[in-house]
């Protein structure tokens, strides 16, 4: 598979997971953790046994499907199968899918705890349990339905869980569900990757988009990734940059799977050229190549942030990451350096000139590779006679400034948003323009917790006067965005 050596994860893991004992990695996406669990579990599952063995949990579709890709690729000699299992896609399918007896199931907590329900998935068999990235299915609701799914495997498992964060639910999860799991974790300074420079640019909200473009322009990237902090800013992001003439789509939590099918698909394929993305939307995605990452909106917070960043600069190769700060922003930038023990350098903004030389450069490069490229024997008498007309300084000139992509500056509306601040409450794309999240409790006038009989059909308080989470709604609310 091209692997030449173990990153510090696989390198504390495969051996323990290996001894059969249960296992805390504290890791963040792009560390290389699925293999970390993956080998050692692709190890220790039969071919022979036409029964599941393993389950893989994790938060979002996307990650089930890689995570599923790559156990298949560490298995495909074993004859070993991982299946995908998550909500938006046609269940009846799945059945049938099931029915070839994968030894491996990756599934999404909403989606297997209704296969689990219909009886369409035996447990009897589960010698390993793996959960990915809890911290995030912690964030998504999805704490209850893990609980349940934990109490159905037989007692006699193997329980591996990855968390960049250990907050206190998972800590919990950790208490009553494992036998007395080895602790690895990768320090803060090993979570930035080395090979991915890190800028950044302070630059007014109005001005962030020209800056972009300018950006795009110089770079030439041949993938990116573009984050905006919601749903909508994704939206206008990829509508505005269609306009300007780049090649861009944007996945968000809103879409339905069909399409973030197809717009990775695209991406992956290089059909289109810059991916923009919400965190959520984009987190456990791993497509090589991409180049370049754009933080057009700055991360909520450092895990955010090295999520993002770690999209690029993946298997050795170096990348570039780019953050465009507001100016009232600087102090949450100082507060990410901060956590993530990495400086970022602050470039100046570029000028319109620099990104008109960036288009005339990559221009000259595809000059020359046309140059040494065959066919071109019956453009030459053409050219000939070109040159009887006009001098070849000239007429090189005119190829030039034709073939030219120069920056475009049509007129466009981006929304503005808020800067961030320090401290600021997080929001993902799931709630922001979503309205309170069900079963969340609603402020009175005073900033403290509404008072019982302020309104009908709210929760019950309990007696120091918050509302108690009504968990059976927060859970079919995170099967629903499953």
């Amino acid at each position: 598979m091209g692997f030449e050596e173990a990153t510090p994860i696989q390198e504390e893991t495969i051996p323990v997971v290996l001894q059969g004992q249960d296992l805390i990695g504290q890791a963040q996406t792009g560390t290389g953790k699925t293999a970390a669990f993956g080998i050692p579990l692709v190890e220790k599952v039969s071919g022979e046994k036409e029964q599941i063995q393993a389950v893989v949990l994790t938060p979002t579709r996307e990650l089930a499907v890689q995570v599923a890709e790559e156990l298949n690729k560490i298995g495909n000699v074993k004859r070993i199968t991982a299946l995908p299992i998550y909500g938006g896609q046609d269940i009846t399918r799945q059945i049938r899918a099931l029915k070839k007896h994968p030894q491996i199931i990756v599934a999404t907590p909403g989606r297997f705890m209704d296969h689990m329900n219909r009886r369409t998935i035996r447990l009897q068999g589960v010698e390993m349990v793996v959960l990915d990235e809890a911290d995030e299915m912690l964030n998504m609701g999805f704490v209850d339905d893990i609980k349940a799914i934990l109490k159905e495997m037989p007692e006699e498992r193997q329980t591996l869980l990855f968390s960049a964060t250990m907050p206190r639910p998972i800590q919990e999860i950790a208490r009553n569900f494992m036998k007395d799991p080895v602790t690895i974790s990768i320090k803060a300074k090993e979570l930035t990757v080395p090979n991915i420079v890190q800028h950044y640019m302070e630059v007014p909200e109005k001005q962030k988009f020209d800056v972009l473009c300018r950006l795009l322009d110089i770079h030439s990237p041949d993938l990116a990734i573009i984050f905006g902090r919601t749903k909508r800013r994704v939206d206008e992001l990829s509508e505005a940059l269609n306009k300007r003439g780049y090649g861009a789509e944007g996945i968000h939590g809103d879409l339905n799977q069909a399409k973030r099918d197809s717009v990775l698909r695209k991406f992956k394929e290089g059909t289109i050229e810059v991916l923009v993305a919400t965190d959520v939307a984009a987190r456990g995605l791993d497509i090589s190549g991409v180049t370049h990452v754009y933080n057009f909106d700055i991360p909520q917070d450092s895990e955010s942030y090295v999520h993002r960043i770690g999209r690029t600069g993946r298997a050795g190769k170096t990348g570039l990451a780019i953050t465009l700060v507001t100016p009232r922003e600087i102090d949450h930038l100082r507060y990410i350096e901060k956590t993530t023990n990495r400086k970022m350098e602050r470039r100046p903004v570029p000028t319109l000139a620099e990104a008109i030389e960036g288009q005339q450069r990559l221009t000259v490069e595809k000059l020359m590779e046309t140059v040494g490229s065959d066919g071109l024997t019956m453009y030459k008498s053409l050219a000939e006679q070109l040159l009887d007309d006009v001098d070849s300084v000239s007429l090189v000139a005119a190829a030039l400034k034709m073939l030219t992509k120069e920056p475009d500056t049509t007129p466009v509306r981006l929304t503005e948003e808020a800067p961030l601040r320090v401290g600021k409450k997080k929001f993902t794309d799931q709630s922001r323009g979503r309205g309170p999240r069900p079963g969340a409790a609603k402020r009175g006038g005073g900033g403290g917790f509404a008072r019982a009989g302020q309104g009908k059909g709210r929760p019950p308080v309990n007696p120091r006067g918050r509302r108690e989470r009504d968990t059976s709604r927060d859970r079919a609310w995170g099967r629903d965005r499953d």
